[in-house]
């Protein structure tokens, strides 16, 4: 609990509104929005949202909204709903574009802390429901501090066409295979029209999903609410429970930084290599930590893996989908697994106000006979977690690999250099790769792109080629959470500010090994020094607006790639 010395006192903009005619003004203003006498009394509840129609992961967010409202009304606070922004990653792939994404989490961190802080809001709830709003969320909960808790918009449901069931990375990866001459344009377009039924975020264990299992294992969302369809009926009863769960925090005074310690920090990362999360999740949890002053490095990550199976069997590299996971036990399942391993914190407290293994009392500590999605502990699809923090003379402050679903997880090639994501993809889909190159895709970190753009396109094309386990690839860029292959992200430091990636030649030897974590440039020492001093940064290629600002701003991905 914050300790009493440093409370807020509850109600701050409730008591200050009565205080005399000199707050007149503020209660015209509230009174012209719908308080009356009595209301000021009461909690003033910011409800964040991202309602948009950009994307299915936003569609029904305004929606959940009213049902948190309307729950925050009936227990007596006073909620004020207000807006923020999303960028569709899926929209946005390949594109120019893309370079806004990660850029849109900075945004919406700064949003939420901007308006909850200027109205003095007692608590804060947000709904989010897509790759950025969801980190930027719980940055901007953090930076405020004030109680809150985040609610998942949900999943989408799987599409189905000939048995399979489809995600949005199906389409991406009939784009190689069209391309490949593996598919017919009949399947290719059913493929496209089938993938995405519906409002929800992408269907599998990539970004949007891992980030909402990590919030739910670090207390901040409620029990089951992470793997829920975005249109089942209990969505929206979740969405109620959670204001309500809200109204007794504020009671209790409970804040973000009273749930989101060290300890919690590490429960996410451990469930996260259980269901086999997305890279980005790294990205998103040391930026998070940095907001709450929690010092949280790529070390942690290494040292979780190698504890940690992965012993659920979701996508990209598995068979199964979020959903299926819900309906066999979800996020409860897994951390009470976990749990009984003693690889978790059973003593963080959450939003329930109670600790995480109070939460799963009661919870069976196997999964369900006749199913696979969650295996036994025993059995695992991997015996140690997915995502490997590499290191090396090409990645001297570390780099992050996703090691599930390959055949080998080393290979030592010639390198191919893209100086953008577009280059790479013209190659790939040109027939240019062959099995054994490693490409090599630079100035696309969060200063160089700006913005560190994901390269699923081009992961994506390779797997549909038929390239999946005999080519590599190393960036400063992202990956999708529906990437897998033999790929290393977020190599750092980046290529714009003279990072080693950046003195790659052609044809240099790479070696990539996810067993011994190294990412390793066979060229000498001497060598590379001479390529250091005749290197020349690139002209940034945005010199104003919020790419400008942003590049300027940047921290390494290596610690988050964060901009306060």
């Amino acid at each position: 609990m914050t300790d009493t010395t440093t409370k807020r006192k509850l109600n701050w903009n409730s008591h200050q509104v009565t205080q005399g005619d000199a707050r007149a003004p503020n209660r015209a203003m509230l009174r012209a929005v719908g308080f009356q006498d009595g209301d000021f009394e009461k909690p003033i509840i910011g409800v964040a949202h991202a309602q948009s129609n950009i994307t299915p992961c936003n569609n029904g967010l305004g929606e959940l909204a009213g049902h948190i409202t309307g729950a925050i009304t009936e227990g007596g606070g006073m909620p004020q709903v207000y807006g923020t922004i999303t960028v569709s990653d899926g929209i946005s792939m390949g594109t120019e574009g893309m370079k806004c994404s990660l850029v849109s989490r900075e945004v919406i961190a700064d949003s939420i802390e901007t308006v909850s802080r200027g109205q003095s809001h007692d608590g804060v709830i947000v709904v989010g429901g897509c790759d950025k709003n969801m980190p930027g969320a719980m940055i901007g909960i953090a930076r405020l501090n004030i109680p809150a808790i985040f609610v998942y918009g949900g999943t989408i449901k799987p599409g189905h066409y000939n048995g399979k069931d489809l995600t949005i990375v199906s389409v991406f990866e009939a784009v190689g295979a069209l391309g490949a001459g593996k598919m017919s344009r009949e399947d290719f377009n059913e493929i496209e029209k089938r993938a995405c039924p519906g409002n929800g975020s992408c269907g599998g264990m990539y970004t949007a999903n891992t980030m909402s299992s990590a919030f739910e294992a670090m207390g901040m969302s409620l029990p089951f609410s992470s793997t829920m369809s975005a249109v089942d009926a209990e969505k929206a009863v979740s969405s109620a429970d959670s204001a309500r769960a809200l109204l007794k925090l504020i009671e209790a005074d409970i804040r973000p930084k009273d749930i989101l310690t060290k300890k919690a920090f590490e429960n996410a990362i451990t469930v996260i290599m259980a269901v086999g999360g997305s890279t980005n999740a790294v990205l998103h949890l040391m930026a998070i930590a940095h907001a709450c002053d929690i010092d949280l490095d790529l070390a942690d990550f290494e040292r979780i893996r190698e504890a940690t199976p992965v012993f659920c069997d979701l996508k990209p590299s598995g068979q199964y989908v979020a959903t299926d996971l819900h309906d066999v036990g979800g996020i409860p399942r897994v951390m009470k697994m976990l749990l009984k391993e003693g690889l978790l914190h059973g003593d963080c407290l959450t939003v329930t106000g109670k600790t995480i293994a109070e939460n799963l009392e009661g919870e069976p500590e196997e999964p369900n006979a006749g199913q696979d999605v969650i295996r036994p502990y025993d059995q695992p699809l991997y015996a140690q977690g997915h995502l490997a923090i590499l290191r090396g003379n090409l990645a001297p402050e570390g780099s992050v690999a996703k090691i599930s679903g390959l055949k080998s997880i080393k290979i030592t090639g010639p390198a191919r250099i893209f100086e953008s994501e577009e280059e790479s993809m013209a190659a790939i889909m040109a027939d240019q790769i062959n099995p054994g190159d490693v490409l090599v895709i630079r100035y696309e970190g969060p200063k160089g792109g700006p913005g560190m753009r994901e390269m699923l396109s081009p992961t994506s094309a390779i797997i549909g080629k038929g390239l999946g386990d005999s080519v590599g690839l190393i960036t400063d860029g992202r990956f999708s959470g529906g990437t897998f292959g033999l790929v290393v992200g977020h190599v750092a430091p980046e290529a714009f500010v003279g990072g080693p990636i950046a003195l790659v030649h052609e044809g240099d030897t790479i070696e990539l090994n996810a067993e011994t974590c190294e990412l390793t440039l066979h060229v000498d020492d001497a060598e590379i020094e001479r390529r250091r001093a005749t290197w020349v940064q690139p002209e940034p290629r945005y010199k104003r607006g919020v790419l400008a600002k942003y590049a300027k701003l940047v921290s390494s991905a290596a610690v988050g790639a964060y901009t306060d």
